[in-house]
């Protein structure tokens, strides 16, 4: 179940009580919310020069043609929008683009014939192959000045987070519980 905001303002309340912190001004330096944005906008800008320049795509383009890779099946753009935390007219742009640029196409929902799920097409498929290996390659390097005990470290404390959240961290368990 999703938690509501009081949900987490008592949380954020409790947590306040336990750490204590001077009140007289917000250091966006220190604020976790500033910070995780600004690294998410940093990787994200990092990883973009793998398929921008080269490819041409954005990253709304790309975050669609990566929800699609690593699934087994199509899926609808709504859960594209979901997953990513995209917004809906966002991915509608790039869906059409791909679409035109044959990376991706529709295909019609059996449980549902008044809706169309998207998946990769050959030349869709062929470019994430190629794409993903260099995507890690660039992670790895943006993550060479931890070491591999702070890797697993900073992956269990950003699950830690997410779970807090009700998030859901992984493609299984999205697809068990048809979240998205």
């Amino acid at each position: 179940m999703a938690r509501t905001s009081s949900d987490i303002a008592l949380k954020t309340r409790d947590a306040d009580e336990a750490s204590p912190r001077p009140k007289s001004r917000l250091d966006l330096f220190k604020f976790l919310p500033f910070r995780l944005n600004r690294l998410a906008a940093e990787v994200s800008s990092a990883l973009a020069v793998e398929y921008q320049e080269r490819h041409g795509l954005d990253i709304p383009a790309w975050r669609v043609i990566a929800t699609l890779g690593f699934r087994n099946d199509a899926c609808s753009a709504q859960y594209i929008s979901q997953c990513t935390r995209t917004h809906k007219s966002t991915i509608s742009r790039a869906v059409t683009t791909l679409l035109n640029d044959s990376l991706i196409e529709r295909v019609e929902n059996e449980a549902d014939r008044r809706e169309f799920r998207l998946q990769l097409t050959k030349k869709g498929r062929a470019l994430y192959e190629e794409l993903f290996p260099q995507l890690l390659r660039r992670e790895d390097e943006i993550l060479a000045c931890l070491s591999a005990q702070e890797r697993k470290q900073l992956s269990a404390l950003l699950g830690k987070i997410e779970a807090s959240l009700d998030l859901i961290q992984t493609s299984e368990d999205a697809d068990a519980k048809q979240a998205y």
